[in-house]
């Protein structure tokens, strides 16, 4: 399975760029990975609600002309369906078993995603009501895919 995760800006600490690259190489033996990161736009301070929109629209753009139209896309969104672990490796064990070859996550930016994309995603995933920041949702969420593949193969991974 090809899984592609299409996240909106840049990892710029170390610490982070680390972590992605050690979860993109356990990945390595269960799956194609690929990471696109797509440029976000900068936000003034006291932007106004219709400027906001604008921004996500941009990104939105960005997003979708990086989406093959056979994709399965699982975008992450606070209003999304939770799910625990477990669940999320058995939807993940399904889509493969149903003949999807090809999942995109995505990833939107400090304000979240464009309603263009929320209405191409095929679901929406949310980790939590909380905030996260968008880099850190990113390791987060390459985490989660590792612990999937880990489920679904009865390997023993820590709890």
């Amino acid at each position: 399975m090809k899984i592609t995760i299409a996240a909106v800006g840049k990892l710029k600490e170390r610490y982070l760029v680390d972590a992605a690259a050690e979860y993109s190489k356990r990945l390595g033996r269960y799956c194609k990975l690929e990471i696109i990161q797509i440029t976000d736009e900068k936000t003034p301070d006291g932007a106004s609600l219709a400027l906001e929109e604008q921004i996500k629209e941009k990104e939105g753009e960005r997003i979708l002309s990086k989406i093959p139209s056979s994709a399965y896309v699982i975008a992450l969104a606070v209003e999304g369906q939770m799910t625990d672990s477990v669940e999320l490796s058995k939807k993940l064990e399904r889509l493969g078993t149903d003949g999807v070859s090809h999942i995109v996550f995505v990833i939107g930016g400090s304000l979240g995603l464009s309603k263009a994309v929320l209405s191409r995603a095929d679901y929406q995933l949310s980790f939590s009501k909380l905030t996260f920041p968008h880099q850190l949702m990113r390791i987060m969420l390459l985490e989660q895919i590792y612990r999937s593949y880990r489920i679904m193969g009865n390997e023993p991974y820590h709890k």
